[in-house]
C-alpha cells in the first residue's frame, strides 16, 4: 500500500498534535509536516509536496480558504481537505468554489477523517455525509434570482436525476419520483458519472456545485 503525506495547517498546536496521532495510527499514512498559517503552508507545501494538506479555515494571517486559493494560483496540485469547526453551508460553499475537494468538522470520528484523507488521497471528493444537504441549501440561496449559464452535456432527464442526486435520494426513491424503473435510473446515473468524468455520487455533486448545473 503506498505511503500517503500528510501536511497539517491549524494554529493551534494542540489540534495538530492530535491529528497527527490519529493519522500515524495507520501504516500507510505519514505527517511530514506542520504548518500554523497560510504563508508557512505554501512554503511547506512546496518543500515537503503532500499528497494531502488538512487546512483550518479560521487562522490568523490568511484564512484557509485565502491559502486554498494561492495554491491554485501557484499551480500546488495536492488535495486538500478543509478541516474546521464551522457547520456554516457558506463556508462549506466558499471552500468548495475555491479549489478544496474534503470537508469534515473537527468533531467527526477518527474513522471519518481516515476515509476522507484516503478518498481524497485517491483523487475522489469527500464531504461529511451529514454536510452534503447544507452545501447544496446554500448553492440554491446564493444562485437565487441570479441567472445562471447552463452548459450541462447531461440530457433534460439526466439533469433531473443528478437534481435527485444532490438531494440525497437513493434510486430507488429517484425511481418513484419520476415514475422509471429502478434500472433505468442507474442507467442514468452510470450516463451522468461518464459525461461529468467523475468516479461516484459525490463527486458529481460537487461537479454540479462548481458549474451550475442544479436549477
Amino acid at each position: 500500500m503506498d505511503e500517503i503525506k500528510v501536511l497539517i495547517v491549524d494554529d493551534h498546536a494542540l489540534m495538530r498534535q492530535g491529528l497527527k496521532k490519529i493519522l500515524e495510527m495507520e501504516d500507510n499514512i505519514t505527517v511530514v509536516g506542520e504548518a500554523s498559517d497560510g504563508f508557512d503552508a505554501l512554503k511547506k507545501v512546496k518543500e515537503l509536496n503532500p499528497d494531502v494538506v488538512l487546512m483550518d479555515i479560521n487562522m490568523p494571517e490568511m484564512s484557509g480558504i485565502d491559502t486554498i486559493k494561492l495554491f491554485k494560483k501557484e499551480g500546488i496540485k495536492c488535495g486538500v481537505i478543509i478541516l474546521t469547526i464551522y457547520d456554516e453551508p457558506e463556508y462549506l460553499f466558499e471552500g468548495l468554489r475555491a479549489g478544496a475537494q474534503g470537508f469534515i468538522l473537527k468533531d467527526v470520528d477518527s474513522t471519518v477523517l481516515i476515509d476522507a484523507v484516503t478518498a481524497v488521497n485517491r483523487g475522489e471528493s469527500f464531504i461529511q455525509p451529514n454536510m452534503t444537504r447544507e452545501l447544496i441549501y446554500e448553492f440554491n440561496r446564493l444562485s437565487e434570482n441570479k441567472k445562471k449559464t447552463n452548459t450541462s452535456p447531461l440530457t433534460k432527464r439526466e439533469s433531473e436525476v443528478l437534481k435527485y442526486i444532490t438531494e440525497g435520494y437513493s434510486n430507488s426513491e429517484i425511481a418513484s419520483k419520476l415514475m422509471i424503473s429502478e434500472k433505468t435510473v442507474k442507467n442514468h446515473v452510470s450516463n451522468i458519472l461518464r459525461k461529468l468524468d467523475v468516479l461516484d455520487r459525490t463527486q458529481a455533486v460537487v461537479y454540479a456545485i462548481k458549474n451550475n448545473l442544479i436549477n
